[in-house]
């Protein structure tokens, strides 16, 4: 949107001390609604401090008011001091996407590995800036994370610098709001939210400031008591009327209020879908913790005991999925809490129960006895049993469990004074200190006091205990919010009453106050909260019921859910894990395909994401069926690498893939279908998906069929794909019109780095045609051509084609079956003859000494000694350092002339000449010099990345193209 600057052009004259606070309100309301007041007098408010300073002329101090206004109510953030690394630069993402949107918050960092988007970073005082100058700054931005990232503190930390001038210095105008500030209001106008939010205001002082630009900030979208509905609501242009909350807010959003003021929404990614995408200038995302980040906060968390912080880092990192979510900050100090507690208690009584925790659920029951701990120290008791404070700990779970409970069926996050009366809770109960590690209390501009849970896993941990113990007594259904439905009897009844709610919600809003409900049966749990929360051994009765309801949730589907994949998370927090240690070990004896019930593809699915064997790459090569394979494609999204190797997939597949793969959730960076049955309209399938791909760096077809007609639908492919670094296509049978087809490709690709093209049947045409583009192309590091075709006349364009490659880094030879001369190297000296043993060589083959094909004499055609270390060199000789020449990683053939594979013959050597070895050594680099100018041996010693590797021999040992042949003396 175009930015308009809002000036005000006189000074209030000291005549005005009498207007009235709705004057005064007004001529401020004007200024943000863009009118301005030019040629107008300012009203003057009266002074509503006891003891006003004399107010010096300038709108400097006027600023400076507002500024102080707002330091004030920060109160003891005064102390934020500079915000964190992560804080301080935010992700630029484009939208949201389809996980964000439809799935919970713990579903969307387990699904993603943790891992954040690769994205832009912004810094926080470029956040309202432009990003370039033909831009123009952002009117609506959104900020968007999971519950507990910090976009608070994040808001906090914005606001509190530009009170103190350190950043967003165009702004003259900051107006922080809360969502639990405006939900106390019914219906209000945007002059009288103005007046009650920031009375100040009124002041002369303020008011007769012309803004050139206010930004007003609306914290905690999801917390709103009232969904947006941007599509029918009416358009609001007159900031006196007053209209429910929720219109007042998407008119501000729309611009119909306040249009030139920027406007800045933080939210979760859920509840961030309420507002269309066409009326949000700029999104950002909040990262989560990294690994350091992680260890840092614990040792901050315990700066007394940093033995305590290492011993809660190993425990978090013992367990993957416990880990995965202590990327959420709130999580992590929680966590930390709990297993600081734990620490403390380690060496109780009752060894077993001290056991480190390895489920959700198990965190949160450390958190609650540490919870009952405090309850009981605040009763003066110095070492409290959590005996001793049952009846409390019960109490605040009826109490609060029914306030929870109810507020996550109705997706109720923030309560006040009515809501608690409503629901029957104790106002005094709040005052203890056991509700107090639940519950929190924040005061709102108004009368009224804000409620809420620390974070959101805390009220559906709550709500789980409330619904595990009123589930024993209830004969109706607990959800059921009119209260009138069928009577339902015992526990198990109620049990599959949540599951089947659980797996109904689309946003999988009950999918952890499942898991918490599971885990309550689990025999750890219950001896963690035996006395206090559940009785002994009740859990027996239902666990085995229990976890057959679960199973049987996991009926055969088109494609694995997060709904099902949550089922196997239950099981887990039940301690019910033999489906996935069965799907495990299946896995290892590369017999999954024989594994096809139904609850298997969910299990695959949970392994994927929570088993550190595939945490860097998920390799199912030689165990999927195609049935499998499409059950858990919307899983495969968010492997960063995956390995589909040697499955027989054919063409239906590459379709599957494709969609895959053009997802806008895809963060899929490499990918391995080598050795399948993939065609040329395979090929065109997954062609398709790279026009719009933009995570995928590495693909490898090696092994296939793709033909010339595949490799021309991914050559065109290539010529708009910005992200592809590494593409093989080795044996593939492109032949030379393939490979015309993807030297066009090449000529101007900026991102191609290595290209593998062996055993293609390649000739001198399609070598000609890569050499030209080769002469054009500046990013490929390595080009493989062995096994083809070229002939000298192929040969020699390549090598004019890599005399000006310098920024290459290897140069790599290889078993092609014509070769031609490349470089100009020093005249060859002479040598003693030696034999060469061909390892690839037909059968029958034997190999011929070098000095049955070269005169005694040392000759033109003659061939440099061997290297030091190798077979037939001879010792004594002094050695003399070779230059050192760049070149590009490529693999083409050595000296050879009218020779085929299996053929065992002297490379030609002409003088002037230079022939190159094949690919590296397979687990090393082996870079060594040849032989100097006066016939003698150069150093032993490595090259650099960059330098020749001066070599005489072909192919290698096994018929691997490039590997050093075995020379010695005759």
């Amino acid at each position: 949107m175009r930015k308009q600057e809002v000036r005000v052009g006189g000074e209030a004259g000291p005549g005005h001390g009498g207007s009235s606070p709705a004057e005064q309100v007004k001529a401020f309301m004007d200024l943000l609604a863009g009118k301005g007041t030019q040629g107008t007098q300012v009203p003057q408010a009266p002074d509503r401090t006891p003891e006003p300073p004399p107010e010096p002329p300038g709108n400097d101090y006027r600023i400076q008011r507002h500024r102080e206004v707002l330091l004030s109510r920060l109160g003891g953030d005064l102390v934020l001091g500079e915000p964190p690394p992560r804080l301080a630069s935010l992700l630029l993402v484009e939208g949201l996407t389809d996980l964000q949107l439809r799935e919970h918050d713990f579903t969307q960092v387990e699904a993603t590995r943790g891992a954040g988007r690769t994205a832009r970073t912004i810094a926080l005082d470029g956040l309202f800036l432009p990003l370039s100058r033909v831009s123009i700054p952002p009117r609506v931005s959104i900020t968007v994370g999971v519950a507990g990232m910090g976009k608070t503190t994040l808001v906090r930390h914005f606001v509190h610098l530009w009170a103190q001038g350190q950043l967003a210095k165009d702004f003259s105008q900051v107006l922080p709001l809360t969502f639990r500030e405006l939900n106390t209001y019914e219906k209000v106008s945007a002059e009288r939210l103005i007046r009650s939010a920031f009375p100040h205001v009124g002041e002369p002082s303020l008011a007769a400031v012309a803004p050139a630009r206010a930004l007003l900030i609306l914290d905690g979208l999801d917390e709103c008591k009232t969904p947006l509905d941007f599509s029918n609501t009416a358009a609001c242009t007159d900031p006196k009327k007053e209209v429910q909350v929720e219109n007042l807010i998407t008119n501000i959003i729309r611009g119909n209020l306040f249009p030139e003021v920027s406007v800045w929404v933080t939210s979760r990614p859920s509840t961030a879908g309420q507002i269309p995408g066409g009326l949000v200038d700029r999104m950002t995302e909040i990262r989560g913790f990294n690994e350091e980040e992680v260890k840092t906060c614990l040792e901050q968390m315990f700066p007394e005991d940093q033995s305590l912080a290492g011993w809660a880092l190993a425990q978090v990192q013992a367990d993957r999925a416990l880990y995965l979510m202590c990327t959420v900050p709130a999580f992590c100090r929680l966590s930390g809490s709990a297993l600081g507690h734990l620490y403390r208690h380690r060496r109780g009584p009752l060894n077993a129960e001290l056991s480190p925790p390895r489920t959700l659920s198990e965190i949160y029951s450390w958190y609650f006895r540490m919870a009952l701990s405090r309850e009981g120290q605040d009763k003066g008791k110095v070492s409290p049993r959590i005996e001793q404070v049952a009846h409390g700990g019960r109490r605040m779970a009826g109490t609060l469990g029914r306030l929870a409970f109810q507020g996550l069926v109705r997706k109720k996050y923030v309560f006040y004074e009515q809501d608690l009366r409503a629901f029957g809770v104790d106002l005094a109960l709040l005052q203890s200190a056991l509700s107090g590690c639940f519950l929190q209390r924040e005061e709102t501009l108004g009368s009224a006091a804000a409620y809420c849970f620390s974070h959101l896993s805390l009220q559906e941990f709550v709500a789980a205990a409330y619904y595990y113990g009123a589930s024993k007594r209830a004969i109706f259904d607990l959800f059921t919010e009119s209260g009138v439905s069928w009577p339902r009897l015992g526990f198990l009844t109620h049990f599959r009453s949540a599951v089947q709610r659980a797996m109904q919600a689309e946003d999988g809003r009950l999918d952890v106050f499942l898991r918490f409900l599971s885990g309550l049966l689990s025999p750890r749990v219950n001896t963690l909260l035996m006395g206090s929360l559940l009785a002994p051994g009740e859990h027996q009765g239902y666990r085995e019921q229990a976890a057959r309801l679960l199973q049987g949730c996991l009926a055969p589907e088109a494609a694995v859910s997060a709904r099902a994949v949550n089922v196997l998370r239950c099981l887990h927090e039940l301690q019910h894990t033999e489906l996935a240690s069965s799907v495990q070990e299946a896995m290892e004896r590369e017999g999954l395909a024989r594994l096809t019930s139904p609850p298997h593809p969910a299990a695959l699915a949970y392994l994927l994401q929570v088993s550190d064997a595939y945490a860097q790459e998920a390799n199912l090569s030689l165990c999927l069926s195609q049935a499998i394979l499409q059950s858990l494609l919307p899983q495969l999204l968010y492997c960063q690498s995956l390995r589909l190797d040697t499955n027989q997939f054919q063409d239906p597949v590459m379709e599957l893939l494709g969609s895959v793969l053009s997802g806008k959730d895809c963060r899929i960076q490499k990918i391995s279908l080598a050795e399948n049955q993939i065609s040329n309209k395979g090929a065109k399938a997954l062609a398709r998906s790279l026009l719009v791909n933009r995570s995928l760096t590495t693909l490898d077809l090696r092994g296939n069929s793709i033909g010339p007609q595949g490799a021309k639908a991914l050559a065109d492919a290539l010529k708009i794909n910005r992200t592809l670094a590494s593409l093989s296509l080795q044996n593939n049978m492109i032949k030379d019109d393939g490979a015309g087809s993807i030297a066009e490709a090449l000529a101007s690709s900026r991102t191609l780095c290595m290209l593998h093209l062996q055993k293609n049947s390649i000739g001198p045409v399609g070598a000609q045609r890569m050499a030209d583009a080769l002469k054009q192309n500046r990013s490929l590091k390595e080009l493989m051509f062995s096994s083809n075709s070229i002939g000298d006349g192929g040969a020699k364009a390549l090598a004019e084609a890599l005399k000006p490659a310098e920024q290459f880094h290897q140069q790599r030879w290889g078993g092609c079956t014509d070769g031609g001369p490349l470089h100009q190297p020093d005249p060859p000296q002479p040598q003693p003859p030696r034999k060469l043993h061909q390892s690839r060589g037909s059968p029958g083959s034997c190999p011929r000494p070098l000095h049955q094909q070269h005169a005694e004499e040392p000759g033109p055609d003659s061939q440099p000694p061997p290297r030091p270390g190798c077979p037939g060199h001879r010792r004594g000789h002094q050695r003399k350092p070779c230059p050192h020449l760049p070149s590009p990683a490529v693999e083409l053939p050595p000296g050879r002339s009218g020779q085929g594979p299996g053929t065992s013959t002297t490379a030609q050597q002409q003088p002037g000449q230079l022939g190159f070895t094949g690919e590296r050594h397979r687990g090393r680099r082996s870079f060594r010099s040849g032989q100097g100018a006066e016939g003698k041996h150069g150093p032993h010693r490595p090259l650099p990345p960059g330098d020749l590797h001066r070599c005489l021999w072909g192919p290698g040992p096994g018929g691997s193209p490039g590997g050093e042949q075995n020379l010695g003396d005759s």
